[in-house]
């Protein structure tokens, strides 16, 4: 019996989730309430659609033609660790069908459950929202330790990682959070690309809908110029 689970969304051919074309899920759910969260829609368990892993993995199967060598299915949210059982039989199914298997993850828990998904993830996208232990407990809502511990558990598996953080100008716009996310890059090993992503405020009309505040909407996205020397300073 397929194991079910709880989706928002799906994208059939995105392209900035992960290498190559992808068949991304967004599942439903979220334990942490971040600042520049895009998707407030996913933060309730009990929203979304119910469906089975088999049901899932039937829909990327049509897709799979596009993935070429790169692509495949990538699960984001929400939190998709919230519904670590449920991503495991999703990406199970998946490898019986040669397809690469991708997690986009806050790196927030690390239980028995989700080092089963761990064992069938080809590549973990992580977000390390701030490099400031008080940002990361006043704008995300868990410690530095969390994602820490995570990504050493990854580096232990030799699971690749794509180290990510949106960038807010006033926040972790600066060359010092930059060097230290630099340093966490150089020190775990299993980390073998680092992105930084301009900060967006197109989900406002996400909060309007749902009648609830975007607690960023004050601050700015960063400029080109911000994003190419902060780019330059990651890779030096």
């Amino acid at each position: 019996m397929s194991v079910s689970g709880r989706i928002h969304s799906i994208q059939s051919m995105g392209t900035l989730d992960g290498p190559g074309v992808r068949f991304v899920v967004f599942l439903q759910g979220c334990n942490l309430r971040c600042g520049c969260c895009h998707n407030p829609d996913t933060w309730e368990m009990q929203g979304g659609t119910e469906c089975t892993a088999e049901e899932i993995v039937k829909k990327a199967i049509r897709f799979k033609e596009y993935f070429g060598s790169d692509g495949g299915i990538t699960l984001s949210g929400g939190e998709p660790l919230l519904q670590a059982e449920f991503a495991r039989e999703v990406f199970f199914l998946c490898h019986k069908e040669g397809i690469n298997t991708c997690l986009d993850t806050s790196g927030s828990i690390l239980s028995d459950k989700v080092k089963a998904l761990l064992e069938e993830t080809d590549r973990v996208l992580l977000d390390i929202k701030y490099t400031d232990e008080e940002k990361y407990r006043k704008y995300v809502g868990c410690g530095m330790d969390k994602p820490l511990e995570f990504l050493s558990y990854l580096c232990e598996k030799k699971i690749p990682v794509t180290l990510r953080q949106v960038i807010i100008p006033e926040l972790n716009g600066d060359e010092e959070n930059v060097r230290k996310l630099r340093e966490i890059a150089e020190k775990y090993g299993c980390i073998d690309k680092t992105e930084l992503l301009p900060f967006k405020k197109i989900c406002q009309v996400k909060y309007d809908k749902m009648g609830i505040v975007f607690p960023f909407a004050d601050y700015e996205t960063p400029d080109r110029e911000l994003m190419q020397r902060l780019n330059d300073l990651i890779k030096d």
